[in-house]
């Protein structure tokens, strides 16, 4: 059932490529039709693809359990394919700013050889492709102002997370006494939870005929479980294994500011806080194999298994809180799917 979903879900972004490598205001020629194309499958649909199709999943909950047309069923994931377009965007500019070398098991983009800095230009490419998409398929209804207000905000507030982000770990500046469980807090808020989490329930929502401005509460909840799931992800970079996870953890070389360092700088006395501003952020595996240590002396495994279950509890109260069972259902769905994860 739901590789048949994601079958169907990746026909519409072929559908919605075919229509940019031919939008009417562009004059095309081959090497640019070629470029766009290549470009396009290399970082448009290569990720798990969770944010896009939780926009259908979100829709139809919505619905209660009423079949969608195709054309609900296209404009969804029409929906969510812009949200793939936007984690794109981003992901290729992140990778120049971060000098990486790999994403999603393959080199970054700019590392391929003859792309490099024309990255950057398709990064912008990538953000533009979103009104188009918009624009085609949204133009008639009545919440395609509010759709393309909350790709704006939502885009916003995730750059300027990059920006706390980027500003907080700027080299020669490395100071582990900035770093604190809010700061950590608004760095994921703003740099993920708002795409990530609100973004794809808010189209559907939108999808459905709601207003955004009456769901305050349902914001604060998807918020607050894109916290949890950060959480869980600087955890898993620790504590994961790198077979479930697909990937080695490098936040403790990279001097990231992990809710396990921040939690840690909470639990440790002056001797291991010493040991943790001499040996965090470095490459060394002997640096790293001592900060591991330290996070074992103090038990953090067990911190954050306190931390899910009051955080679980937590969403879970607010959840059933709401008025809306739909909403409810949505909600609870996010939840489900996160909730003591391995990967």
């Amino acid at each position: 059932m739901a590789s048949d979903l994601r079958a169907r879900f990746l026909e519409v972004y072929s559908k919605l490529k075919s229509e940019l490598l031919s939008d009417p205001a562009f004059e095309w020629t081959d090497a640019s039709r070629q470029w766009v194309d290549r470009m396009l499958d290399y970082n448009v649909p290569g990720g798990k693809l969770n944010r896009g199709l939780s926009v259908i999943d979100s829709y139809k909950l919505l619905k209660e359990g009423k079949d969608l047309t195709d054309d609900e069923v296209f404009l969804a994931s029409a929906l969510g394919w812009c949200i793939e377009w936007l984690q794109a965007y981003f992901l290729v500019l992140d990778d120049i700013m971060d000098n990486s070398h790999t994403r999603r098991g393959q080199p970054c983009w700019f590392r391929i050889p003859k792309v490099g800095m024309i990255a950057i230009n398709d990064g912008i490419i990538l953000r533009n492709h979103i009104p188009r998409i918009l624009k085609k398929h949204f133009r008639t209804k009545a919440y395609y102002v509010d759709l393309l207000d909350l790709f704006n905000e939502v885009e916003f507030q995730t750059a300027s997370g990059q920006m706390i982000d980027l500003i907080t770990t700027i080299e020669g500046e490395k100071d582990l006494s900035k770093y604190s469980l809010p700061l950590h807090r608004r760095i994921v808020q703003y740099k993920t939870a708002y795409y990530s989490f609100y973004l794809p329930v808010a189209c559907a929502l939108l999808m459905a005929g709601e207003d955004l401005e009456k769901h305050p509460t349902v914001k604060d909840v998807l918020i607050n479980m894109g916290i949890y799931f950060q959480v869980q992800d600087d955890y898993l970079d620790c504590f994961g294994e790198p077979e479930k996870i697909g990937k080695i953890g490098t936040d403790i070389e990279d001097f990231k500011c992990s809710w396990l360092v921040v939690k840690a700088l909470e639990l440790c006395n002056e001797e291991q806080k010493k040991t943790l501003f001499e040996h965090y952020g470095k490459e060394d595996p002997a640096d790293v194999a001592k900060i591991k240590v330290l996070y074992n002396e103090i038990n953090l495994q067990g911190a954050f298994a306190e931390f899910e279950s009051k955080s679980y509890e937590k969403l879970n109260s607010s959840i059933e809180a709401h008025p809306s069972k739909s909403v409810q259902a949505v909600l609870k769905s996010f939840l489900g799917k996160i909730y003591k994860r391995q990967k």
